[in-house]
Parts: C-alpha cells; sequence; structure tokens
C-alpha cells in the first residue's frame, strides 16, 4: 500500500515529459498561428486561453482580423487521418467552445461588435512542413447570439 502511494504521489509531484499528441497540439497551433499571421495577416491577441470558471473550456488562439475578434479551433492531424480536422470539431467540441468564448466576451469591458469562429486544420507529416486549412466563419452559436447578450445562458439563446 505505501509503495502505491509513493508511486502515485511521486507522478504528481514530478512533471512529466509532454506526450508525443501534446507536442504535436503545440506544433499544430504554431503551425496555424504562423500560416494566419502570413497569409490572413491576423494579429495574434493570445494562445490557449482558459475559462477562469471551467479550466478544460480552451480556445486555441484568439486573433483580430481588422475589426473582426475570431476565435480559432485548431485540430493537428496526421498525415492520412481517419477523421479531418474540420469533422473533429463536433457538437461536444462545440459547446465547449461556446462556454469558452462566452466566459472570454464576459470578461472584456466591451464585448467586440462582431466575432466569429474560425476551424484551422493542420496537418503533420514527417516528410513535408505542416500543411494548413483554414476555414472561416464556421456555425458556432446559435441564431441571433450577440455579444452584449451576456447576461443570459447558453442554453436560453
Amino acid at each position: 500500500m505505501l509503495g502505491w502511494l509513493k508511486e502515485v504521489w511521486s507522478k504528481v509531484v514530478r512533471r512529466e515529459a509532454p506526450t508525443a499528441r501534446a507536442e504535436a497540439g503545440a506544433r499544430g497551433e504554431q503551425a496555424a498561428a504562423d500560416y494566419l499571421q502570413a497569409r490572413h495577416g491576423f494579429a495574434i491577441v493570445t494562445r490557449n486561453w482558459r475559462s477562469p470558471r471551467d479550466r478544460r473550456d480552451e480556445i486555441d488562439l484568439v486573433c483580430r482580423d481588422r475589426d473582426v475578434l475570431v476565435f480559432v479551433e485548431v485540430k493537428a492531424r496526421a498525415e492520412g487521418a481517419l477523421v479531418s480536422g474540420f469533422h473533429a470539431v463536433d457538437e461536444r467540441k462545440k459547446r465547449a467552445l461556446q462556454r469558452a468564448v462566452h466566459a472570454y466576451l464576459g470578461a472584456l469591458a466591451s464585448p467586440p461588435r462582431t466575432f466569429r469562429f474560425d476551424v484551422a486544420e493542420v496537418t503533420l507529416s514527417g516528410r513535408l512542413p505542416p500543411q494548413v486549412m483554414h476555414f472561416e466563419n464556421v456555425p458556432l452559436f446559435p441564431r441571433g447570439y450577440h455579444a452584449a447578450r451576456q447576461s443570459g445562458s447558453l442554453d436560453e439563446m
């Protein structure tokens, strides 16, 4: 029993090395940020923003495209993956993103008039540089959702 407890405690205390999946995700986010800045002129506002209410709710990239605030979900995929990054943003993930975006907008002193949700799909290959596909204005919110309606719950809209 004591040996098991020591083993568990040592895993909690010591920092584990990043997994291959985490490293691939970080490479994908960097490739997406570089692509959006170079190709579309986006300004990166913040990366990996987490909701103070629920740290599991995260926005990969928050960007500015001129006057539009853009929330970007980055999906890194291995070459030949069965499910595309775009289709990996399923209803469950969209609900988590809705909560995170709602919290982000609620934390701003004055929410922007215009914002949108984009998906950046990054294909990682050992032989080629990362390939980025950018999907603009992906439906995320219910019709008629506005940043000014921060007081209500997303379920009520």
